[in-house]
């Protein structure tokens, strides 16, 4: 429940390449070199039950349906070859985002920040590598580590709105070790998650939305909704977004 650190990652090719082309851009083509990640508040993470926002967040409140995996035992400078021995397991992560508050802040080139760190639900518990053996599949050519075959699921008030497969995964969680772990130590404890998976957002399934039709009503999360992710063999993470009792808001704050 209270890890030394959480990091995330941006290893599904789909959903990066589903965002670009709603946004009219072309594919990056360091996706397909290297993979990457940023540093997320640990001391937002939580497990199931009410997520708190405030006024802001409920500015393009969005969810992110996503796997994470533990580190087992401090390791340092490991290659993707050996990384798989350094996970515990892996659960369900849900990287809540303010979609506003993270665009804004993003136009300077830094972050995301605000618009991650008021949340990350994980659970509803760890499962161990050994646990998950009957669904181990090879990775994608050209990678390295394991991938299992765990469908994922996302509803929202009991309408599914994403699936997709823990497989889809292009970088595994051993590569983004092998990256996270170059010139640092990871420590027991530590979280690290897949990124989303594709069709996994709002933000990418209005993006699409909108691609094919102009007339598409965007869809974002309300106060009162109830967000259920499930992947095979993980279990069940439930959420229900909650307005705290504050008015407070830093789009009031911006200077002109």
């Amino acid at each position: 429940p209270n890890p030394p650190s959480c990091r995330d990652g941006y290893a599904f090719r789909q959903h990066v390449a589903a965002a670009r082309r709603n946004r009219k851009v072309d594919m990056i083509p360091e996706f397909d070199q290297y993979p990457i990640f940023y540093f997320t508040n640990h001391h937002s993470i939580q497990g199931a039950g009410e997520v708190r926002c405030m006024p802001d967040h409920f500015e393009k409140l969005d969810f992110e349906l996503e796997a994470a995996i533990v580190i087992s035992k401090a390791c340092r400078n490991v290659t993707a070859a050996e990384a798989d021995q350094y996970i515990a397991g892996l659960m369900i992560m849900n990287d809540m985002s303010a979609r506003r508050l993270q665009m804004e802040e993003m136009l300077l080139n830094l972050g995301p920040a605000k618009g991650k760190d008021f949340s990350t639900a994980i659970g509803p518990a760890l499962v161990t590598p050994e646990e998950l053996e009957q669904y181990e599949v090879p990775c994608k050519e050209g990678h390295t580590g394991k991938a299992w075959n765990l469908e994922m699921t996302c509803s929202v008030n009991g309408i599914l709105v994403s699936r997709g497969n823990l497989a889809d995964m292009d970088w595994t969680f051993a590569e983004i070790i092998e990256r996270a772990s170059y010139g640092a130590t990871l420590y027991p404890g530590d979280v690290i998650g897949s990124g989303t998976v594709g069709t996994g957002c709002f933000l990418e399934l209005n993006g699409t939305g909108k691609f094919n039709d102009p007339n598409y009503q965007e869809q974002w999360l309300q106060e009162g909704d109830v967000v259920d992710m499930e992947i095979t063999g993980l279990g069940k993470l439930s959420n229900t977004m909650v307005r705290e009792d504050s008015e407070l808001s830093l789009f009031g704050l911006k200077k002109k």
